[in-house]
């Protein structure tokens, strides 16, 4: 299988960079992307040339570090996945595929395809966390928790942090991955007692970082892998208004 890969090269964030392309010719369908970029690695290392830099870890769905835009749309052509899900039998033989790296001020371009998504890890420090007395796990079925209660959390909690709701947004918005992490804490008894803290903490640190403001465009549950739903974006404006009520 041939795959002509027109890939972003850069060397640092202080050097411009450029699309370069690559004939890749013998290639399989049941490659992932992140394989088919392993083997142009191992060619380019044949040919004494500067390897390809990208992220990756799990290589299963879970991590969220491989992102990256294939053909202009965060991790390919398909709903629901992973770039390191992504085959090459989602594309025909001799297509061109175009990968670039995430596109936001607040994730600069460190090399290549790498993008610095340390803003998301401040998020995180600055307030998605629980104070508790540490020790062994307490009893599973000490705080009882309604299904729909917990439904909630899980499915925030889903988000793996990828950003691909940052490079899709046009205002670059993190308002997805940051109600996500708020609403999967505030919305189980636990996370009770800091709820209106953790709210303003961690949106304080969101604009710090220099996102852009939510539009509720949509666009971020669409590209999203986990299908993090907006409403919780919703959720989030609403709590922010009740901790500067009652906070």
């Amino acid at each position: 299988m041939k795959i002509i890969f027109k890939i972003w090269r850069q060397d640092s964030p202080a050097e411009e960079g450029m699309l370069k392309t690559y004939e890749v010719d013998d290639l399989t369908e049941d490659m992932s992307i992140l394989e088919a970029l392993d083997h142009l690695n191992e060619l380019l290392v044949l040919r004494d040339e500067k390897v390809i830099a990208f992220e990756y870890d799990c290589r299963e769905g879970i991590c969220g570090q491989c992102g990256i835009f294939i053909n202009g749309r965060a991790h390919g052509p398909h709903d629901q996945i992973t770039t390191c899900q992504l085959h090459l039998r989602s594309f025909n033989d001799g297509d061109t595929v175009v990968i670039e790296p995430w596109r936001a001020a607040s994730f600069p371009v460190l090399k290549d395809l790498i993008v610095d998504r340390s803003a998301f890890d401040r998020i995180i420090e600055s307030g998605a966390y629980i104070s508790s007395k540490t020790g062994s796990a307490p009893e599973a079925n000490a705080i009882l928790i309604a299904k729909e209660v917990s439904d909630t959390a899980m499915d925030a909690a889903a988000c793996i942090g990828c950003g691909a709701c940052v490079a899709t947004c046009k205002n670059s918005s993190a308002a997805l991955f940051t109600s996500a992490k708020i609403n999967h804490l505030n919305s189980l008894p636990q996370g009770e007692s800091e709820a209106h803290k953790r709210v303003i903490e961690m949106t304080s640190q969101m604009e710090a970082e220099g996102f852009g403001s939510c539009t509720f465009t949509g666009a971020c549950e669409v590209e999203c892998p986990e299908s993090i739903s907006i409403v919780n974006i919703a959720e989030m404006n609403a709590r922010i208004i009740k901790a500067k009520i009652f906070g």
